[in-house]
């Protein structure tokens, strides 16, 4: 059997993106699960959570440490990454974190949004471009089209 958690070992990224409720989600856990049962260490993350810890780091003025400590996994999971709210102080520690696991650690990331809205997570285009720079040079990238699962199934309630 080939070895499917290679691409970790490369430090590469997956990217899943497309419109809420076609199952981003179920695919991202579904990767971290099968990586798992290759003893590959994985943590998972909304987007938010780890947004809130991260600045909490930094206030407390061990970012640097809480960083350093996440990279003990080979895989983080960064769901709903289109969520984060855009104020100064989160995209920052955001743009920190992706770029302190730059060819480090790999990532995987979900986003209702696709890259040419992710002015809205980054309200810096500068700051926009880096990131998404640094996530899309060593990753795949998934779109995902349809109609969200739980309309389909609402509608046929």
């Amino acid at each position: 059997m080939k070895d499917q958690a290679e691409w970790t070992r490369r430090a590469e990224n997956v990217l899943l993106i497309g419109p809420s409720g076609v199952g981003k989600s179920h695919i991202a856990a579904a990767l971290a699960y099968q990586l798992i049962e290759q003893n590959v260490r994985v943590k998972w993350f909304s987007a938010v959570a780890l947004v809130q810890s991260l600045q909490q780091a930094k206030r407390d003025l061990e970012l640097m440490t809480a960083m350093t400590r996440l990279d003990k996994y080979q895989v983080l999971v960064i769901d709903d990454i289109g969520y984060v709210k855009k104020t100064d102080a989160e995209t920052q520690v955001l743009f920190e974190f992706i770029a302190h696991r730059y060819e480090s650690g790999s990532l995987i990331i979900t986003s209702n949004q696709p890259f040419s809205q992710w002015d809205h997570i980054f309200p810096d285009t500068m700051m926009t471009v880096a990131a998404i720079d640094r996530i899309i040079h060593h990753a795949t990238i998934i779109e995902i089209q349809g109609e969200s699962y739980r309309k389909k199934h609402s509608l046929k309630n």
